[in-house]
């Protein structure tokens, strides 16, 4: 089975295909800061040929007394990260970080006081935000001055110098699900006038200008860059998304990141997996709710080298071994996927185990 053989991905050389993608569980300590059961759930998934972490914020101006979503922007949060990896590598894995802003999907009552969330263009994103006093809808967002945008590069650049003190093995760049990356690149939420709006040549700009300071740091063999095409998540839109994004990938494939990692629902009608397998040159990472034959007939057929897994990692902390057996996969518990302790969290039973009680 091509899934389960070793990969070569930049300057790693990975046990399988098979990778947890990052998955946002919201048990971050106070501070922001990652805990010791955190630690447990990622080493009890270090079978992976790759885990990548959840989002991981670079906004310093996050309300630290908002726990929750990982930080990594001061000494503490490192502190708690390298007690992550630590336990992941005396596991035997591998784990990247994934580094992100919010943009306009954040809240006031997410940020330090007197601090507003900011995006592109001053256009609210559609749905709630989870704040302290519950579901809120999200604000309209300041729209970023030209001057402020160096100074967010600069946060990516500083957290993935932490990351590096961290003791992770890489960086992913959070290009997707309606982010602030994801914000400047789409159509819908990038209405600038300027040299980051307009034509897709400038709403790439600060994706490119992210991933470039942070390989500066880690060398492009160590970043990769996930991107969402087709999700709609917050009100996200594009006038011409297979333009956009094969643009994206065109001009990432010159950077020569180690890998691009594609969502795109298994069966979507416009696929771009196939378009952007023959134009970048790097390793793709597919993901969309794949199951093992799924997974193993994309990677048969060459449409992507790798494979990540959501849903099926958050129940099976040993998916590699259940996919070489033919296992059964203990079923998700949705009710305890965001928020909470132990319960569906590091309670999942291996192969052999007893069964998680329902």
């Amino acid at each position: 089975m091509k899934l389960l053989e070793p990969f070569n991905l930049g300057a790693l050389t990975l046990p399988s295909r098979v990778v947890m993608a990052p998955l946002t569980r919201r048990r971050a300590g106070h501070g922001k800061i990652a805990t010791s059961l955190m630690a447990d759930h990622y080493a009890q998934r270090a079978s992976a040929g790759l885990i990548i972490s959840e989002s991981t914020e670079v906004d310093p101006r996050s309300a630290i007394d908002v726990p929750t979503r990982p930080g990594l922007f001061n000494a503490d949060q490192v502190a708690g990260w390298r007690r992550v990896t630590d336990h992941v590598h005396l596991a035997g894995g591998r784990i990247f970080v994934q580094l992100s802003h919010l943009g306009r999907a954040s809240h006031p009552l997410l940020l330090a006081e007197g601090a507003e969330p900011v995006a592109p263009s001053a256009i609210a994103g559609q749905g709630n935000a989870f704040t302290r006093e519950g579901p809120l809808p999200f604000p309209v967002p300041r729209a970023l001055t030209l001057a402020e945008i160096p100074q967010i590069v600069d946060q990516f650049a500083h957290a993935a110098i932490l990351a590096r003190e961290a003791g992770f093995d890489g960086v992913e760049v959070h290009g997707a699900n309606g982010y602030l990356i994801d914000q400047f690149l789409r159509s819908g939420s990038n209405q600038r006038t300027d040299d980051y709006g307009g034509p897709i040549q400038n709403r790439i700009r600060f994706l490119l200008e992210v991933t470039e300071a942070i390989a500066a740091i880690w060398g492009v063999e160590r970043v990769g860059v996930r991107l969402s095409p087709w999700n709609d998540f917050n009100g996200m839109a594009d006038a011409n998304p297979v333009e956009t994004f094969q643009y994206a990938a065109e001009a990432l494939d010159q950077l020569g990141i180690a890998y691009l990692h594609l969502i795109e629902p298994v069966g979507q009608k416009r696929a771009l997996a196939p378009r952007l397998r023959r134009i970048f040159g790097g390793a793709l990472i597919v993901a969309g709710s794949y199951d093992r034959d799924r997974a193993e007939a994309v990677i048969a057929d060459g449409t992507a080298d790798l494979v990540a897994f959501g849903e099926s990692y958050i129940a099976n902390p040993d998916l590699p071994e259940r996919f070489r057996q033919g296992a059964p996969l203990n079923p998700a518990i949705r009710s305890t996927f965001y928020g909470g302790g132990a319960a569906g969290y590091t309670d999942y039973p291996t192969l052999g185990a007893q069964e998680v009680v329902l």
